[in-house]
């Protein structure tokens, strides 16, 4: 067990004041003038994104062509209702991006044109590899990107980039949060199976290092090889060869690697012995749920739907917290200055209320964003990481991804 997440047996109090440390000294250079266009007034944030092609007509639990863009769109009149106060008024710019047509602006041209035109926050909900060509294209430039769709570790490690700081959970933090929940309830022999795309197995070894650091142990790692069979319409003869993939196994609960949501629905209650399903199906863990009420986020859930016409998503809260972490800042600040709020994001200083009990902070050290994760199934919520128990020198919320020990981020000048 690692020093930063020890585990004390006696009940305690957890504490979830927040600090952190000091933000690194060299900082992006000074921000160039607003465009023409732009009020000194006006907050212009960009929001990148790729819009999910429209679901099937039987698919209940397809994503809505809106996610994400809603989330930002509360946001924003979040922060025009505090504006109010400080005479500051804040307007999303959207940028869809369609890469299946010949010609249609890709990401970097996007962040280019957002830029261009005076643009100094932009949200963005695409993969790594495209995050990574906007952060490299828009270094220097005193843009500020918030990353709300790709949870890939080494953006958090060897590929960190100054200018981005990430809102949702990396995997390493999702699978902590986990396998914080399995210690808690004294499940400690896994079963894990591995998806046969580059996602799961990011996933899967995100796993093996959370079961690592919480001393649990994977008594058995199959690969999946039976297909899509979540998605499957009508029996196959491969549905009797999965359900006797688990057989002659020794575990407390099974741990599924299906990003894509393939096959993952297919395995909870298909095992041959009667075991819980937990990772990316089953039990979760997530930024937000419909079925969190507490801390405020009743308010928030009822809200959203009023404006989008329906549920709220992790997706848009993620996109929804980047939006506000511009206005929050703004408004402790008092400016909307890009200069001065660039650096401000990973101060100590700064703090975002977000419906979970305890303000949210973002590390220095890789510029993630600490915050508590929700465990839950798919109709009820069954806990919060940290779990009660964990505690760590600055914040509990720190016992969950990689610790400043640990990470390999050093930020490129």
């Amino acid at each position: 067990m690692l020093s930063s997440a020890r585990l004390l047996f006696a009940p305690l109090a957890l504490s979830l004041g927040l600090c952190g440390l000091a933000p690194a000294s060299a900082q992006e250079p000074a921000t160039p003038p607003a465009a023409p266009g732009i009020a000194p007034s006006e907050t212009h944030i960009g929001l990148i994104y790729r819009p999910e092609p429209a679901p099937s007509s039987y698919d209940a639990e397809a994503v809505p062509e809106d996610e994400g863009v809603a989330g930002a769109r509360m946001a924003v009149k979040d922060n025009n209702n505090t504006g109010r106060f400080t005479k500051q008024t804040y307007v999303l710019d959207e940028v869809a991006l369609a890469g299946d047509k010949a010609g249609d602006k890709d990401g970097v041209a996007a962040a280019r044109d957002l830029a261009g035109r005076g643009i100094r926050y932009l949200v963005v909900a695409l993969p790594a590899a495209e995050l990574l060509a906007i952060a490299d294209a828009l270094k220097g430039q005193g843009v500020t990107i918030f990353n709300i769709a790709a949870p890939d570790d080494r953006l958090r490690g060897a590929d960190c980039r100054r200018n981005v700081f990430h809102v949702l959970p990396s995997r390493a933090m999702q699978t902590d949060a986990l396998a914080q929940f399995f210690t808690l309830m004294r499940w400690r022999k896994m079963f894990l199976i591995v998806g046969p795309g580059e996602n799961d197995r990011l996933y899967a070894d995100a796993f093996k290092n959370a079961a690592r650091k919480f001393a649990l142990k994977i008594n058995a790692e199959k690969p999946w090889t039976f297909g899509p069979l979540a998605k499957a319409r009508g029996d196959t003869p491969t549905r009797s060869e999965a359900m006797v993939f688990t057989r002659g196994l020794d575990y407390d609960i099974a741990v599924v690697a299906d990003e894509a949501g393939d096959w993952g629905d297919y395995v909870p209650f298909r095992t041959v012995d009667p075991r819980p399903v937990a990772g990316t199906q089953g039990l979760i863990a997530t930024t937000w749920h419909p079925m969190l009420e507490t801390w405020g986020a009743a308010q928030a859930q009822n809200r959203f739907r009023r404006q989008a016409g329906r549920l709220m998503r992790p997706l848009d809260y993620q996109a929804w917290a980047a939006v506000r972490s511009v206005g929050e800042a703004a408004t402790q600040k008092k400016t909307a200055d890009p200069a001065v709020l660039a650096p401000y994001f990973a101060d100590p200083g700064f703090s975002l209320p977000a419906y979970k009990g305890v303000s949210l902070s973002y590390r220095p050290w890789d510029h993630q964003l600490r915050q508590p994760i929700i465990v839950v199934q798919p109709k009820a919520m069954v806990s919060v990481a940290p779990e009660q128990g964990f505690t760590h020198q600055r914040t509990p919320l720190d016992t969950l991804g990689i610790d400043l020990p640990e990470t390999t981020c050093k930020f490129p000048d």
